[in-house]
């Protein structure tokens, strides 16, 4: 037999507790038509509450809850680009023979509206990075992944990275190519199927973290102006970037 869950205990003795108090008012007060005026009325306000706890209340918590699991997870993407992301985009751009070509378009400013923000997100979606494995220094990027490999690991443990498919995706592309790098003896001695599939790896990983790089500038201007403004003068893509107020 199943067991029976604690609800349906718990229910029938509130109704059975209903029962004895309308009984009890029956014997005190003598009067039916009373008791039966009050109950239809109370019943009759049943799908008002339904209406008001599971389709208002229910909602205007539900909205309140995701709002603060988002600016976790938020909290989780930007310790990611503190750690790891920012250098990544700068080791990925030494692969990446149309660097240049994107750079200028990913050179954020205070002047950046919501609306530049979802443009340059859409052009990154078709972007065509031309990544050859050869050109850098994979020695370097095996060496920052592995690294770090660690750090990510925790990363992806956070159940708050549920919330957001996309980060979650771009983890497991920079775990691939973290095994991929890791697991060969020497990547400066590698043949060309197997630099061509490294190149496959990078440019997955580079095409998922620039749209997340993007998403999440946009995130800090609209929400944490001071942590903006510290990330446009770290920024990978502006070469007269500078950390220090000039």
């Amino acid at each position: 037999m199943k067991r029976i869950s604690w609800q349906v205990p718990l229910g029938l003795s509130l109704v059975a507790l209903s029962a004895i108090l309308y009984y009890a008012h029956f014997v005190i007060f003598q009067d039916v038509h009373h008791i039966f005026i009050y109950l239809l009325g109370d019943i009759a306000f049943v799908p008002v509450e339904v209406l008001l706890v599971t389709l208002i209340i229910h909602r205007l918590l539900s909205a309140r809850e995701k709002k603060q699991r988002l600016g976790k997870l938020n909290m989780v993407i930007g310790t990611f680009f503190s750690e790891v992301g920012t250098k990544l985009l700068k080791l990925f751009a030494t692969f990446d023979h149309n660097s240049e070509k994107i750079r200028q378009e990913l050179v954020v400013k205070d002047t950046w509206s919501k609306q530049t923000f979802l443009s340059v997100g859409k052009r990154l979606k078709h972007y065509d990075c031309k990544i050859e494995s050869q050109k850098g220094d994979l020695v370097d990027l095996r060496n920052f992944l592995v690294e770090h490999q660690d750090f990510l690991l925790r990363l992806l443990e956070n159940p708050n990275l549920l919330e957001h498919e996309s980060f979650t995706e771009l983890l497991r592309a920079v775990f691939h190519l973290t095994e991929e790098l890791e697991n060969r003896a020497d990547v400066n001695k590698l043949s060309k199927p197997d630099y061509d599939h490294l190149s496959g790896d990078i440019k997955r990983v580079h095409i998922l973290l620039l749209s997340e790089w993007v998403d999440y500038m946009k995130y800090l201007k609209s929400k944490y102006p001071y942590l903006f403004s510290l990330a446009i003068r770290v920024n990978p893509f502006d070469p007269t970037a500078s950390v220090e107020f000039k």
